[in-house]
């Protein structure tokens, strides 16, 4: 029996956000939101310099790495499955990185409205 694939926010099968580095809650490349992902790492984001600024002063530092977890430590250009609601709370405060539509899982829009998402669509496709 095959698995349905789950969808992004286009209604389309959900795209690979990034495999190096390798994100996702499951880290196999996509912002799937399983059940035991209470952060909801559905936004697939292009990092900046701006929000991991905003994020390391919320207290959940992305640009430091971490070996001891397999974290190599984000840098501005890097995509990566942001929880919503930090998404969500960097775009109140001016500085949301712009958003892979294609990678991002459909149920984000019940946390962001999809008008939003629109709103910050990554426009160029860098190689990654």
């Amino acid at each position: 029996m095959e698995t349905q694939r789950e969808t992004n926010i286009l209604g389309q099968p959900l795209e690979t956000c990034s495999l190096s580095p390798l994100t996702g809650f499951n880290r196999d490349g996509e912002c799937r939101m399983p059940a035991g992902d209470f952060g909801r790492h559905g936004v697939c984001a292009q990092v900046t310099e701006d929000f991991l600024a905003f994020t390391r002063g919320r207290g959940n530092d992305l640009s430091t790495p971490q070996p001891h977890f397999g974290f190599p430590g984000l840098k501005p250009g890097d995509r990566w499955c942001l929880c919503a609601d930090r998404w969500a709370e960097a775009a109140q405060n001016g500085v949301a990185p712009p958003v892979v539509l294609s990678a991002t899982h459909s149920d984000v829009i019940k946390r962001i409205p999809f008008e939003q998402l629109l709103e910050h669509a990554l426009t160029e496709t860098p190689e990654n």
